[in-house]
């Protein structure tokens, strides 16, 4: 069991990163947050690691493919009994899932067989019996989807990612308002580390060269599950 007062410690010692698209920089580097985390318990520093593993597309590897992807993600979804982390990892993979459909049909691509590991989460068959309305009538549930199609439809990569990061960010706000000095709460501060990490680092011509990679290495048409950057 994780000591509670060494967390309390180790969330109050950490410095607070600055609102998201005003940072220059991370608030510490990663290696120093990696030595702040060394308190954590050896289950708790695994659970971390894996669910960082999860969401975030540099450590994947280069040949996985999203069938793979998601038949692995099924597996760590039956071994994460933490429901916090669940729900976050559970509504990042949504996200992603609905940009996998919206790029396939700026494709011109029809919706994948049912049949087939393309997406996570509840509305994948939603998904494909609504595929030509815009936002696919999940507006009530994903209300950014309209204004993600517009973008993307336009080519305005780069306020279309600010607009996914906002969401992701945003949203673990919202699980920080339950958590402040408990391990999830650590787990949401690295999750928002990276973010601030991936936002101040871009660099849309580094983001292509990936995407180029990964079309190469035969991820097929559903490679942007992987996010290519956007909303991870």
């Amino acid at each position: 069991m994780s000591d509670p007062n060494a967390y309390t410690m180790l969330i109050t010692g950490l410095p607070r990163p600055e609102a998201l698209f005003r940072a220059k920089r991370p608030p510490l580097s990663r290696l120093k947050l990696d030595r702040r985390l060394r308190v954590l318990e050896p289950e708790d520093a695994e659970l971390l690691a894996r669910v960082e593993q999860i969401l975030t597309w540099s450590s994947l590897p280069i040949a996985m493919s999203d069938q793979q992807f998601v038949a692995k993600v099924r597996a760590e979804m039956k071994t994460i009994t933490n429901e916090t982390l669940r729900l976050i990892i559970r509504d990042r993979l949504e996200l992603r899932t609905c940009m996998a459909a919206l790029r396939r049909r700026n494709r011109e691509q029809g919706p994948p067989s049912s049949a087939s590991l393309w997406g996570y989460g509840r509305w994948l068959g939603h998904i494909r019996r609504n595929w030509q309305e815009t936002s696919f009538r999940l507006d009530a549930v994903f209300p950014w989807l309209r204004e993600a199609d517009r973008l993307l439809r336009s080519g305005e990569s780069l306020t279309l990612q600010r607009l996914l990061l906002d969401l992701v960010w945003k949203n673990l706000n919202r699980h920080a308002g339950e958590h402040e000095f408990d391990f999830e709460a650590v787990v949401i501060y690295v999750l928002k580390w990276d973010i601030v990490d991936r936002w101040v680092r871009h660099d849309s011509d580094l983001a292509s060269e990936r995407f180029d990679e990964l079309t190469q290495a035969g991820l097929g048409d559903y490679a942007d599950l992987f996010g290519r950057g956007l909303g991870r």
